[in-house]
């Protein structure tokens, strides 16, 4: 008889990654600050996202944090690349 496979833990699959992406992070604001760029609307936009980690569905709601909600196409790009936040965002 065969016997059911063990769940596996993601805590012990994943903790040492995340570890390191947070420290990352963290050290990244260590920099912005450092320099003095935190009024950047990069920084801001990940400063709002990290507050949804404490969030039901943290996930998605870091996603829109850092996600432009318009639906209207712009006429043209202004920029050549994508920036991972939105600029215009209210703040």
């Amino acid at each position: 008889m065969l016997k059911p496979k063990k769940k596996q833990d993601s805590v012990e699959l994943y903790f040492m990654e995340a570890r390191a992406k947070l420290i990352d992070i963290a050290a990244f604001m260590d920099r912005v600050e450092r320099d003095g760029l935190t009024e950047d609307f990069r920084y801001q936009a990940l400063i709002d996202a990290l507050k949804e980690l404490d969030t039901e569905e943290r996930a998605k709601n870091v996603l829109l944090a850092l996600s432009d909600p318009t639906e209207e196409p712009i006429e043209a790009a202004t920029t050549k690349a994508a920036c991972g936040a939105w600029p215009e965002k209210p703040r």
